[in-house]
């Protein structure tokens, strides 16, 4: 997980990049509860393939790891698997 660097400082990146991990693993263990077993990568990596153009504010990024559906995470799941990339 990348944060910008020229805004924040060293501990403020800590901070942050140790929270999204945080709700990384806490959506990990959701879908875990629901039959789906996954990693706390695999949905950075679900939620972070969209940021390829540009990087998303702070709370874009939160959104879209608290809201991340399995419906949506297991098509992208399935993607990545047809690419080869798993």
């Amino acid at each position: 997980m990348e944060i910008e660097e020229d805004v924040l400082s060293p501990e403020e990146r800590d901070r942050i990049k140790k929270a999204l991990e945080d709700m990384c693993k806490m959506k990990s263990e959701e879908f875990l509860l629901l039959g789906i077993q996954t990693t706390p990568e695999q949905i950075w990596s679900c939620v972070s393939h969209q940021y390829k153009k540009e990087y998303p504010e702070l709370h874009q990024i939160v959104n879209d790891i608290l809201s991340l559906k399995t419906s949506k995470f297991m098509n992208w799941l399935i993607i990545q698997n047809q690419r080869g990339l798993l």
